[in-house]
């Protein structure tokens, strides 16, 4: 590690010194660092360092306003992340994570001329496709609450604590508004491979829209799909993680 000063983006819940890798973790709307702790203990080689990001809005963070723009928030990811590219690195995000590990490896190749050895998609479809489902940042509290419900990400019990639901609501509106007011800006493909993750039962991400990431690379793409529904990462993990051993580069 190049620094020792606490960075709030960055959580390493096993550090792994001796890891040829880094791999930068972005959850889905509403999720947290905590998403993949998992991973740094179960499954994941030790040639790998698990890095998940956390988000203002949630975690440690929650006490911070969450960002409702992808700009301004890839903007405030980058130079956070730079302490932590003495070693070469890899985005894997879920969902919105997807979404925003794509514009964050975009912004550092064009402000910073440095680019992840690899990027991992899951369940999301690719930039240039439309959203074909209306938004829902905007929904009274009833309707939003039945949105999410219907996505089957949240927890039941979560979503009937009101109590609950009421610190959680504002970062998950302001999420889903950094997606649906999300408006794709074509620029060359980038260079490092693309992995894109999709789950079989998933009714919000079809295969097509998957496929379609194959135009942001110059490099090798590759789909793979697993069984589940859009939380496919929680109930396929292992194989999932099992996945990410064999695809990721591991130098030595």
């Amino acid at each position: 590690m190049t620094t020792t000063i606490p960075n709030p983006w960055i959580t390493i819940p096993n550090p792994n010194p001796t890891a040829k890798l880094r791999l930068l973790c972005l959850p889905y709307a509403g999720g947290g660092a905590l998403t993949f702790r998992s991973w740094a203990f179960n499954g994941i080689s030790s040639k790998i360092e698990i890095c998940p990001i956390e988000l203002p809005g949630r975690g440690l963070r929650m006490k911070e306003e969450p960002f409702t723009r992808m700009l301004p928030l890839v903007q405030a990811i980058a130079p956070s992340l730079l302490p932590y590219f003495d070693k070469p690195f890899a985005f894997f995000g879920h969902s919105m994570g997807g979404l925003v590990s794509f514009e964050l490896a975009r912004l550092l190749r064009k402000d910073y001329g440095c680019s992840p050895s690899h990027l991992f998609v899951s369940g999301r479809r690719a930039p240039q496709v439309p959203d074909p489902d209306p938004p829902i940042h905007t929904l009274p509290n009833s309707e939003f609450l039945a949105e999410l419900r219907r996505l089957n990400g949240t927890p039941e019990a979560v979503l009937q604590n009101e109590e609950l639901m009421q610190l959680l609501l504002p970062t998950l509106r302001a999420d889903f508004a950094v997606l649906e007011t999300y408006v794709y800006t074509p620029q060359s493909p980038l260079n490092c491979p693309i992995t894109v993750f999709g789950g079989l039962q998933d009714p919000e991400v079809c295969c097509e829209a998957l496929e379609a990431w194959r135009e942001q690379t110059r490099a090798v793409f590759s789909l793979q799909m697993f069984p589940g529904d859009h939380f496919f990462l929680h109930t396929a993990q292992s194989l999932l993680l099992q996945s990410l051993n064999q695809v990721l580069p591991q130098p030595k």
